[in-house]
């Protein structure tokens, strides 16, 4: 966007928001210093003005507009949304570094007290995307503040399928490739684990849509891994997903059993194909909507019954 006959430009890197600022014709003049890792959520400005605006949140930094004068290159704050029961510094944001099953290195998001003591028992939430060239960046969210308060640990990982490292990040985790993602958020559970952050019995995961499929795929392959998962608006059967609501349209990202090939690739990682008689599992909460009109409800519905039919643990 050109502001003040200056062109701002937006970049994101290792999952997190920059901001540069380069001269019309394209020659660069400096970065301009974001409030800490985070997501630009807008820029706005006029091009003969001598003043830009952004917004910006993070993990730990409410939605914020901040106001940036050209002649002073220094950031303040604007108007934020207010959130007076949150003490943002109390709290840490580290991006930590782990390598998946194949040895590609993923990066994670993980959020706690400051002095956190990793004596392996804290009680961790960790969530996760991975697919649709959807980058997860930080962002803050008000119900995190009751875990954190309570002495938790939020972990967000940025595995392949999503946008964080362009096309060919996101290519390494669909179609045929689905099951590197997988591959990916168990790696990230293990670090959390082996850094002595928590332990499988204090390991809780939780995601929704795309990524309740991954919660599903995470619990089926390692039963062992989590204490509680939360799988919300799921995709479960990858086999008949795509004959219900809107789903075809997804084809193009996960493939479809109408393809012998593809059939191969969904049946190899399908939840509901892959829950075992007798197993034990993690305590699980199915959550849907019976006017989704994107994921059909029956995902939930179905899997639920046949945990409770086939589980150890089923009730």
């Amino acid at each position: 966007k050109i502001i003040g006959g200056k062109l701002f430009v937006e970049y994101e890197k290792n999952a997190s928001s920059q901001l540069k600022m380069f001269t019309s014709d394209g020659k660069f003049l400096k970065d301009v210093k974001l409030p800490t890792i985070g997501t630009i959520l807008g820029l706005g400005g006029e091009w003969d003005s001598k003043e830009a605006f952004y917004g910006f949140q993070s993990y730990t930094v409410p939605p914020t507009i901040y106001h940036y004068p050209l002649a002073t290159g220094v950031s303040t704050q604007w108007a934020k949304v207010d959130a007076p029961s949150v003490d943002s510094s109390a709290y840490q944001v580290k991006q930590v570094w782990f390598l998946s099953k194949d040895g590609t290195k993923i990066p994670m998001f993980v959020v706690a007290k400051r002095g956190l003591i990793l004596d392996g028992k804290n009680p961790t939430l960790l969530t996760g995307y991975g697919g649709f060239n959807v980058s997860s960046t930080p962002a803050f969210r008000r119900g995190v503040y009751l875990w954190l308060e309570h002495g938790g640990v939020f972990a967000e990982a940025n595995m392949r399928g999503g946008a964080e490292f362009g096309e060919d990040w996101h290519r390494a985790g669909m179609l045929g490739n689905k099951q590197n993602v997988f591959d990916d958020f168990i790696a990230a559970a293990e670090f959390l684990i082996s850094q002595k952050y928590t332990d499988k019995e204090h390991l809780a995961i939780q995601g929704g849509s795309n990524g309740g499929l991954l919660m599903g795929a995470a619990f089926t392959q390692r039963p062992d891994l989590y204490r509680a998962v939360v799988c919300q608006v799921p995709l479960l059967d990858m086999l008949r997903y795509q004959n219900f609501q809107i789903a075809k349209l997804w084809i193009p990202e996960y493939g479809s059993a109408d393809d012998p090939k593809q059939f191969d690739w969904l049946y190899a990682y399908s939840p509901y194909h892959h829950v075992k008689e007798g197993q034990a599992y993690p305590a699980i909460l199915f959550m849907t909507a019976d006017t989704d009109t994107r994921v059909d409800p029956m995902h939930a519905k179905k899997m639920a019954a046949l945990m409770q039919a086939r589980a150890a643990n089923g009730s």
